[in-house]
């Protein structure tokens, strides 16, 4: 089976507020990623709003051709405001204002209850739900206590090590990969890139693979459409 990509436009946002202009709209850029053969469309909804707003969320879940995967953190506000808009895919994911991007996965374990009941709301809303987790296997275990059906392995302390390190990282997402496989569908993401997508696709068992802030800054320099079929033409080496 292919694995699948998932762009994530949150900095085609991030572009826009930053002058508060009505451009660059992700929602163009999600039809473009689209075309180009993304199989999904993430967004972050942030609860500062630094990027994707509830108006482009509300505006895209439509138009989209393929799915939306709305990224969001745990609260109610949050959990409704998916439950009415009926993404086909939420990752549940954690949040910390001052932080620049999502620095570790979400703490399943110790917040069991409050996460199953998020679960429950959005499964009953028809959305499949994730939960974005460090490759840890308490956590892993926690996930599949708590029923979700999907989890995404946050790469990110693989993305930002290098040497002996890196490959201590890589090893940590196989076994949690492998750990997991048996219980769910398995996806990855953060801080990916065309330098260290080799080593992620020597795993076994990923189903998706989810890309954006890279991929947004190579689309400078190659355009769009052309960045995703790069990133598309990497992945299809994926031998599992």
């Amino acid at each position: 089976m292919a694995l699948l990509l998932g762009v994530n436009v949150d900095h085609v946002a991030t572009l826009r507020q930053a002058r508060g202009t009505g451009y660059p709209d992700p929602i163009k850029a999600a039809l473009l990623c689209e075309e180009a053969g993304a199989e999904g469309i993430t967004l972050h909804l942030r609860e500062d709003r630094r990027h994707i707003q509830d108006a482009d969320v509300i505006r895209m879940r439509p138009l989209l051709k393929t799915r939306m995967n709305l990224e969001i953190a745990v609260t109610d506000f949050m959990i409704d405001f998916a439950c009415q808009i009926r993404p086909q895919h939420v990752c549940l994911v954690p949040e910390k204002r001052e932080e620049l991007t999502t620095e570790g996965g979400l703490d399943v374990v110790g917040n069991q209850q409050r996460i199953q009941h998020a679960i429950t709301q959005l499964t009953q809303a028809g959305c499949e739900v994730s939960l974005f987790i460090d490759p840890d296997l308490f956590q892993i275990d926690a996930a599949i206590a708590v029923g979700s059906p999907v989890i995404e392995l946050h790469t990110g302390a693989y993305a930002e090590a290098t040497g002996k390190a890196q490959a201590v990282e890589l090893e940590r997402l196989r076994v949690a990969a492998a750990y997991a496989h048996p219980h769910m569908t398995v996806n990855a993401g953060h801080g990916l890139n065309l330098e260290n997508l080799d080593g992620i696709l020597s795993i076994p068992h990923l189903h998706e693979l989810n890309i954006g802030h890279a991929l947004i800054a190579d689309s400078m320099f190659m355009g769009l459409s052309n960045a995703v079929k790069a990133y598309k033409t990497a992945m299809a080496a994926y031998p599992y």
